[in-house]
């Protein structure tokens, strides 16, 4: 283990800025002591340099330690910074206000409306996301515009549902604050346009959508390749995302690390003729590092792009060095500088499974790799493919577990065909780009050459989404309902990852460390068979529409309820009612139940009903109207009734 840290300053430095994310996300108010404490650890940092030279090896913890307290104190300031960010802070505005933003993304069309991602200057800086009644004016809208608008900025809220994404933690991650909307007439644009590298960015991105316009692809075709190439998949169906989840390739939508190493790849071949030694040699990694974020720049400058662009950086700077390019140490300091400035990025699932992902291949692939050599050319490609798509998967797959509850049986033929098609993809699509611009210059000779590279472009595109097709008809494509804790996820991992160091050390302290690990989960397993949790009856929060049914291991299992009368339970009176049915009938003695769930019907008349039934708890669904579901919530206020409204409340559930 000291070995270990010896050679990975960063993930020395990675370590408290991880603790002090993970304990400001517990304790989420900041305090001045963070300060006190920054302040404490410079302190002895410069202390430290006044020890004398021939003590300073045997006080070096000391200046260790400044550092540590440094980090946490910085990481917490940075953490709050950012929270800070994502709050709305309306204030009295409860009606709406006026703000002035700047279009930051490709304005997205939506049924019945363009969503837009801005960025306020006034009153406050904050991104939120804008959506605007459709027409002409709204859909020529682009990024960099400047617009001036009134709306009733609102949080992001989650349905609340047992089995929902929590969409409102995503866009607080994403640096989001809120959303409104705003009318036709509550808009105009202000004739001034940004001139940030970001908003340049999306728009550069934007010309290159209007370009693949041009290819003639099928809808799914240029949605593919927009998502390939530029990470932009708001155009893609949800039928071809499924797709490529269920086969084990949904990593190549996301342009991140294995499109960003393609890229390296290109280039690095480019400027081959620099050599490996000298100026030259540095010269070579430079102008690497300069494409490479030029083309960070051309694919809009999304996170998971940075991510690998900072590796790779950090990769070429090594080489300049002529050190070891990628390693642990490197993948440490790219997470470093990533959290340190954004520490919120640590509870992305993107981030996780990247970062997982590379920490794998580099842990596992060498090992795998050595277990056979192939003798001839192509067997080693081969070779290298299964053992990268296998290294990647043994490091994913738990984080796969635990946020999907899925995992696709045959995604190691699927990458080691789909990967390399991917690759070609990439590479033909480069110099489509580039003889298109010299085709607008007139160059004819050069047309024949452009048709070919488009052939080639759409035949491969074609080819791979073919492969994921078949792949998601097959049988078992994919297991389902596979979900695992976040304790046993830790577990899994450690025990993957010390069970593999002992089968290479045989040290008998890691054999039982991998054992009681494995022990230890098998143990939260069987806890859970024993003790499963409780069915519940769920009244799920659906729009316009009423839903109930029954959640259990993390399923829905739809029931038959009865519109009017009773709902089956073991303990409690639970009654439905969807009409006035009800109100026709008198009784001298109120009916005692527990939960009475009001549906459908936008005109009950909730006094003629309490006249017939006391309930405990009245739950209004989310078929009921917003004003008949305020009317009856402020009138059982009056009477002291439990209320809860599910369009409002989320969703209410009682355990059978």
């Amino acid at each position: 283990m000291r070995s270990f840290l010896g050679k990975t300053p960063f993930f020395r430095l990675l370590l408290p800025v991880v603790i002090s994310i993970l304990l400001n996300s517990l304790h989420t108010q900041y305090n001045t002591e963070s300060v006190i404490l920054g302040i404490v650890g410079l302190s002895v940092m410069i202390l430290s340099t006044f020890i004398k030279k021939r003590n300073r090896y045997r006080h070096r913890w000391l200046f260790g330690s400044g550092v540590v307290i440094l980090l946490l104190s910085l990481t917490q300031y940075s953490y709050h910074k950012q929270i800070q960010s994502t709050q709305l802070n309306i204030g009295d505005k409860s009606d709406g206000d006026f703000y002035i933003a700047t279009i930051i993304d490709i304005p997205e069309t939506k049924p019945r409306s363009i969503a837009l991602n801005v960025k306020t200057s006034f009153p406050k800086y904050k991104k939120i996301t804008l959506y605007l009644e459709t027409s002409d004016e709204s859909g020529s809208l682009k990024p960099g515009d400047e617009i001036v608008f009134f709306a009733k900025l609102e949080p992001f809220k989650n349905f609340g549902n047992p089995d929902d994404f929590d969409y409102a933690r995503f866009m607080k991650i994403k640096g989001f604050a809120g959303s409104g909307y705003a009318s036709g007439s509550d808009w105009q644009k202000t004739g001034r346009r940004s001139i940030s590298i970001y908003g340049l960015s999306q728009l550069v991105r934007f010309k290159a959508l209007n370009f693949y316009r041009s290819f003639n692809l099928s809808e799914d075709a240029y949605a593919f390749i927009s998502a390939l190439t530029l990470g932009y998949k708001k155009d893609l169906p949800d039928k071809i995302q499924e797709a490529f989840r269920v086969s084990g390739t949904a990593h190549v939508l996301a342009v991140s690390g294995l499109h960003v190493g393609i890229i390296y790849m290109v280039i690095n071949l480019m400027f081959s003729f620099l050599g490996k030694k000298g100026r030259p040699h540095i010269v070579r990694q430079l102008l690497i590092i300069v494409l490479l974020w030029g083309y960070v720049f051309f694919t809009g400058m999304s996170a998971s792009v940075i991510r690998a662009a900072i590796m790779l950086t950090i990769c070429c700077v090594a080489n300049m060095k002529n050190r070891k390019g990628i390693t642990i140490n490197t993948l440490s300091a790219a997470a470093f500088i990533i959290l340190i400035f954004k520490p919120l990025t640590l509870f992305d699932i993107s981030f996780q499974m990247s970062f997982g992902a590379v920490l794998s291949i580099l842990y596992f692939q060498p090992k795998i790799q050595n277990l056979y050599s192939p003798s001839k050319k192509t067997a080693q490609i081969i070779w290298s493919l299964f053992t990268v798509s296998l290294s990647a998967q043994i490091g994913v797959f738990p984080f796969v577990l635990y946020y999907f509850g899925t995992f696709p049986t045959y995604f190691l033929i699927t990458n080691m065909l789909v990967v390399p098609l991917v690759s070609l993809i990439i590479y033909t699509t480069i110099p489509l780009i580039l003889l298109n611009f010299l085709f607008v210059v007139n160059i004819a000779i050069f047309e024949p050459v452009r048709a070919l590279f488009h052939w080639l472009v759409k035949s491969l595109i074609q080819a791979t989404l073919q492969i994921v097709h078949i792949t998601e008809s097959l049988p078992n494509a994919q297991l389902y309902n596979i979900h695992v804790s976040l304790m046993q996820t830790i577990l899994i991992l450690a025990f993957i990852y010390i069970l593999t160091a002992w089968l290479y050390k045989k040290r008998s302290s890691l054999l039982i460390a991998a054992l009681s690990i494995g022990l230890t989960l098998l143990l939260t397993v069987t806890y859970n068979i024993l003790f499963p949790e409780p069915a519940k009856l769920v009244v799920f929060n659906s729009i316009n529409k009423s839903d109930i049914s029954i959640y259990f291991k993390n399923s829905r299992h739809f029931i038959d309820t009865p519109k009017n009368g009773l709902i089956p339970h073991s303990e409690k009176t639970i009654v439905r009612l969807s009409d006035k049915a009800f109100e026709r009938y008198y009784t001298q003695q109120r009916f005692d139940i527990d939960i009475l769930i009001l549906s459908e019907d936008k005109n009950f008349n909730i006094e003629k009903i309490l006249d017939i039934i006391n309930p405990s708890t009245i739950v209004l669904d989310s078929s009921l109207p917003k004003t008949c579901s305020r009317s009856i919530t402020s009138k059982c206020k009056v009477l002291g009734i439990n209320v809860h409204d599910v369009s409002n409340d989320g969703a209410f559930s009682v355990n059978i």
